[in-house]
This record gives C-alpha cells, sequence and structure tokens, in this order.
C-alpha cells in the first residue's frame, strides 16, 4: 500500500511556488493538482474559500502546516485525494479566536467522496504532522523527488 506523499507523488498531486498575495489564492492553487485529473470539480477551492471566511483559520496547524478542505459531503468532489503545496514565504491566514497569528507554508488539501481512504488519508496526515523532522524536509522541498527523499530520510512510525 502507498503512503499519502507517495500517492501524492504517483497522481501529480504537488504544486511548489515562492510565494501568493493572500490566502484565497493560495487555497486556489492548492487545489489545482486535484482539478487538473478531475478530482475536484474547478470551483471546489471556493467552497474552500467559504468555510474558512465563516469559521476563521481553522485549516491551519502548528508547524506551518494548513490542511485546506470544505465541509463533509462537499459538491464538486469526485475522487477521494490529497494535494500538497509547498510555499517558500509563509501565507498569513490572519488570528484566530485567541489571537494567535495563522501562518502556513505546507498545504495538503483534502477531498473526500470515500470514508473509508478519507480517514486512512487523515490518519496518515496526523502522522505526518506529527514528524517535525519530515515537515522541515518538506518545507525545502522543490521536486517531487524531494517528497519522496523527506519520507524516506523521516519515516513515519506505525502505531
Amino acid at each position: 500500500m502507498s503512503t499519502v506523499l507517495q500517492t501524492i507523488v504517483e497522481k501529480k498531486h504537488y504544486k511548489f511556488i515562492d510565494s501568493v498575495d493572500t490566502w484565497q489564492e493560495a487555497v486556489k492553487l492548492s487545489t489545482e493538482s486535484l482539478i487538473a485529473d478531475g478530482s475536484v470539480a474547478p470551483d471546489y477551492y471556493e467552497q474552500i474559500v467559504r468555510c474558512i471566511t465563516k469559521y476563521g483559520p481553522y485549516v491551519v496547524y502548528d508547524d506551518y502546516v494548513a490542511m485546506p478542505h470544505s465541509q463533509e459531503n462537499a459538491e464538486g468532489v469526485y475522487q477521494t485525494g490529497i494535494g500538497f503545496m509547498r510555499v517558500k514565504e509563509p501565507v498569513d491566514f490572519g488570528c484566530d479566536e485567541d489571537g494567535e497569528r495563522k501562518l502556513a507554508k505546507l498545504f495538503f488539501t483534502i477531498a473526500s467522496c470515500n470514508p473509508d481512504q478519507h480517514i486512512d488519508n487523515i490518519t496518515q496526515l496526523m502522522g505526518i504532522f506529527q514528524n517535525t523532522p519530515l515537515l522541515h524536509a518538506l518545507a525545502e522541498a522543490n521536486t517531487p523527488e524531494d517528497i519522496l527523499a523527506a519520507e524516506k530520510a523521516y519515516p513515519c512510525v506505525e502505531e
């Protein structure tokens, strides 16, 4: 079975950029690889933007990691998958309800229409998010080969 990162590379669900002007642009760009192979509709990112606008920067976690996604049963999702995007300059999502500034460099954009696959993806992502050396290596990635090399150098330990 392939890991999430291997699947991202196999499906070409990755993007490497230097900077964006807004978090909305970052969310849109983070869906492009999923749009390219028909996993999601071209307007899927608009649902994500609406959710973040309504609920705040809930998609941004520690270590400059964001997991953009829409609500369950989102329209325009045709295949369960994850898109990866690395942005060199941190993307500012504003402050959360506690006043903490939310910045992201690594985007793991979620599309879900198969609950079992989705749970497996989320489980694997949680392992990645807890692997600080892997996150630092992914933040330096510039190619799909860099993604795979980072995973090989800093593998996630199975529970």
